[in-house]
């Protein structure tokens, strides 16, 4: 019950923080104090979001394509370090949000979510398989249910935001090649305007997640992150 209560207030509490963020881009926004940082995963960057600090909370805010109905919605996966605190108290988690609440993919070790190992890349496998447990308790189902038989109760509900969310107490969560349906984000923008040369602008994005169109729009993107210390 503890975990639900405090899932129902950040729920509360994000609602203005997210329903804010430009969710109708393409890509990813990030809200809160989640910022870009580097290194990542095997890679460049990665966004980290903590609860320490103001405002508490941080994440990162996917697009969602128009149409997209709980049933349609089966990846959701990311890798995720801890540096500091560890999981617990439903943070970290996706949340899927519908007209008739959201469903919260818990991220950690089921079936308690705690005990994540510090400053240690993992990854969540995928959470919205058919076998996962989620809370579906907002829609009126259990706290703890197969996605499988959510997705048969509530299959042609329309998912409206889906979020990445870091409220739990003293955590601090960096992320990384997350993955939404067909969708990969690697967080991977230009820091400077070298880093789009020989190709490299191929594999990189804008903070909303957007791909440039050649290396002269990464350039100019790079060039820009250079002059403001490479943070977005």
């Amino acid at each position: 019950m503890k975990k639900l209560v405090l899932c129902l207030a950040a729920a509360g509490t994000l609602a203005l923080a997210i329903a804010g963020a430009a969710v109708a881009a393409p890509g990813y926004t990030l809200f809160g104090n989640a910022q870009i940082v580097s290194p990542g995963n095997a890679s460049a960057h990665a966004v980290q979001a903590s609860s320490i600090g103001a405002p508490g909370y941080g994440g990162i805010d996917f697009a969602v394509p128009a149409g997209l109905t709980v049933g349609q919605l089966n990846n959701l996966a990311t890798d995720y370090q801890f540096t500091a605190g560890s999981c617990g108290l439903g943070s970290p988690r996706f949340a899927a949000e519908t007209p008739s609440g959201s469903i919260f993919f818990y991220i950690g070790p089921p079936p308690s979510y705690t005990g994540c190992p510090p400053n240690v890349w993992t990854n969540t496998g995928n959470l919205a398989s058919p076998t996962n447990l989620v809370d579906a308790s907002q829609l009126g189902g259990t706290f703890y249910e197969p996605y499988a038989a959510v997705q048969l109760a509530y299959g042609d509900l329309p998912v409206t935001d889906i979020s990445l969310v870091v409220d739990g107490p003293n955590q601090t969560v960096q992320f990384d090649n997350t993955q939404v349906n067909d969708t990969t984000y690697t967080y991977d923008q230009p820091a400077t305007k070298d880093e789009c040369k020989d190709g490299g602008w191929q594999n990189l994005t804008d903070a909303q997640g957007n791909h440039f169109a050649n290396q002269g729009d990464c350039v100019s993107y790079g060039a820009t992150q250079g002059k403001n210390g490479g943070n977005g």
